[in-house]
């Protein structure tokens, strides 16, 4: 399930954002953390199975599309299509809007994606 994240998340939800490779320095981590703080077109989700947070997904919105800057999902929790699973509900959380990687997770988009064409739809 994708929620909304609170400041009561800050360490869950940066652990989960130290699997980005360019937000391993602290300082970085810290950076981001505070874009998605303090700028309101920066949402930060993050992803519950029972009452786990094991991913972390990350969108600015720009006038007519949503793009995806961070997602990230814990190694005890991968290849279960949680990825697939957040995109999917970052589109439905926004669907007026176009919803586009950024350039970290472009790779990995397009694996979500091709991977919900030959199962489920995102």
């Amino acid at each position: 399930m994708l929620i909304r994240y609170k400041k009561s998340f800050k360490k869950i939800a940066m652990g989960l954002l130290s699997y980005m490779p360019r937000e391993k320095e602290l300082k970085t981590l810290k950076e981001t953390m505070e874009c998605y703080e303090s700028n309101d077109d920066w949402q930060l989700y993050l992803w519950k199975v029972d009452e786990d947070i094991v991913g972390v997904v990350g969108v600015v919105i720009e006038q007519k599309k949503v793009e995806i800057l961070h997602i990230a999902v814990n190694p005890s929790y991968r290849d279960e299509g949680i990825g697939t699973k957040m995109i999917g509900e970052v589109k439905k959380a926004h669907p007026d809007l176009n919803v586009v990687p950024g350039e970290m997770i472009s790779r990995f988009y397009e694996k979500c994606t091709k991977e919900a064409g030959k199962g489920s739809r995102l």
